[in-house]
C-alpha cells in the first residue's frame, strides 16, 4: 500500500477513524447515563457504585486485554472487530432493562472486557494500513483528537439529548453507535494480520505480549512515562471538583469549565505534535511533556499551601497538564510499533493497553 503524509488519503484508516469517532461518542453517552442511573437505583450510594465501576472498568483492562491480544493472531481481525462491536451494541442496548445494581455491575465489567479486546487490536492494524511514520504520527494525533472531543462534545450532546429523552434512551443510542461502527469496519479492508512463529496455548500468548513488552528498554521507559500521564490525569479527573468547588469555592460550571481548559490544552498539543516530533524527536517532547504536566500540579499544590491563587492561574495550569500528558503519551503508539514483530503487534498493544491501565487503577486510588 502507497504511504502517504495524509491519513485521511487511506480509505481503510477513513472508515476505521469513522469508527472510532462514532463508538467513542456513544461511550460518552453512556458514561452520562451510567451516572444518571446509578442514581435512580442507589441515591446517595451512586458515588459509591460509579466507583465500584471505574474499578470494574481498569479490572477488565487489565485481565482481558493481554488474553485477547495474545490470540487475536488465531482470528480473522474484521471478523474480530464487527464480533466485539456487535457484542457491545447488545450488551448496552441490555442496560436500558436493569432494575438492580448488580446488573449494573456484570453488564459494564462484559462491555469493558469487550472493549478491553477490541481497541489493542484495532489500534496495531493503524500502522499496517499508515506504513509511513510521518502519516503514522498524524494518525495518532487525530485519535487523541477524537478522545478530546468526545470528552467534551459527549456531555452537552447528552444535555441536548435528556431535553426530549429519558436517560435510558442514551443506552439505545450508544448501542447504535456500535452497530454503525460494526458497519463501518465490515465495509473496511482489513489487512490480513502478518503470519507470526509463536506457537502454545492460551497461557503462552497471554504472557508473551507481557513479557516481551516488559523485556523491551524502550517500552519500560515508556511504562514509566504513562504512570506519570495517569498520575496527573487521575487528580484531574478525582480532584477538580474538590479545587473548583472547595477551594475555590465556585460552581459545577467552574469544575466543566476547568476540565475544559485541560482538554483544550491536549488538543492543542495533539495538533502540534507531528511538527514537534519532526524537529525534537520523541524522547525530548515526552520528556518536556511530563515534566510541563508534574510541573503544573505542584505549582498547584503549591498555591493552595500558601493561600491559594486566582482561577485563571489554576486554569492556565490546567491546561499546561492537559497538553503535557499529551505531549508524553501520545507518541508512544510510534514506540510500541517500533517495538513489535508484523506478527506480534496486537499482542504488544495489548499490553500497552493493559499496563497503561494498571497505572491508572493505581493513580486512582493514590489519588482519591
Amino acid at each position: 500500500m502507497t504511504s502517504s503524509i495524509s491519513p485521511f488519503s487511506q480509505p481503510v484508516f477513513r472508515h476505521l477513524f469513522a469508527a472510532q469517532i462514532t463508538s467513542l461518542i456513544g461511550t460518552g453517552l453512556t458514561t452520562v447515563a451510567l451516572s444518571l442511573l446509578a442514581y435512580d437505583l442507589a441515591g446517595d450510594d451512586a458515588g459509591r457504585v460509579l466507583g465500584s465501576i471505574l474499578v470494574l472498568k481498569m479490572v477488565a483492562y487489565l485481565v482481558i486485554a493481554p488474553i485477547a491480544g495474545g490470540m487475536a493472531h488465531l482470528l480473522p481481525r474484521r471478523l474480530w472487530l464487527v464480533g466485539l462491536d456487535v457484542l457491545r451494541a447488545g450488551v448496552v442496548l441490555w442496560l436500558t432493562f436493569v432494575d438492580q445494581v448488580w446488573q449494573i455491575f456484570v453488564l459494564v465489567f462484559v462491555v469493558n472486557a469487550a472493549s478491553a479486546a477490541f481497541t489493542p487490536v484495532f489500534q496495531a492494524i493503524i500502522p499496517e494500513i499508515l506504513p509511513d511514520e510521518k502519516a503514522y504520527t498524524k494518525g495518532l494525533s487525530f485519535a487523541r483528537l477524537a478522545y478530546d472531543l468526545e470528552n467534551l462534545a459527549s456531555p452537552a450532546l447528552a444535555a441536548a439529548l435528556l431535553v426530549v429523552w429519558s436517560f435510558d434512551s442514551l443506552f439505545m443510542a450508544n448501542s447504535l453507535t456500535f452497530a454503525i461502527s460494526a458497519l463501518l469496519i465490515m465495509t473496511a479492508h482489513i489487512p490480513q494480520a502478518a503470519p507470526t512463529d509463536r506457537v502454545g496455548g492460551v497461557y503462552a500468548n497471554t504472557i508473551f505480549g507481557i513479557a516481551s513488552y516488559l523485556k523491551t528498554p524502550r517500552l519500560r521507559g515508556l511504562l514509566a512515562v504513562y504512570f506519570a500521564v495517569s498520575s496527573v490525569g487521575a487528580m484531574i479527573i478525582v480532584n477538580t471538583v474538590v479545587l473548583t468547588r472547595g477551594v475555590l469555592g465556585g460552581s459545577e460550571m467552574l469544575t466543566t469549565s476547568f476540565l475544559a481548559c485541560a482538554g483544550a490544552g491536549s488538543m492543542c498539543a495533539a495538533f502540534l505534535i507531528p511538527r514537534l516530533i519532526e524537529r525534537f524527536g520523541e524522547r525530548p517532547l515526552m520528556l518536556m511533556g511530563i515534566v510541563a504536566a508534574a510541573a503544573a500540579m505542584i505549582l498547584g499544590g503549591a498555591f493552595m499551601m500558601v493561600g491559594g491563587a486566582s482561577v485563571v492561574a489554576y486554569a492556565i495550569l490546567w491546561s499546561i497538564a492537559g497538553a503535557g500528558t499529551t505531549f508524553a503519551q501520545t507518541p508512544g503508539g510510534r514506540l510500541v510499533q517500533r517495538s513489535a514483530g508484523d506478527g506480534d503487534r496486537s499482542a504488544f498493544f495489548a499490553a500497552n493497553f493493559a499496563l497503561s491501565h494498571g497505572g491508572w487503577l493505581f493513580a486512582y486510588g493514590i489519588v482519591g
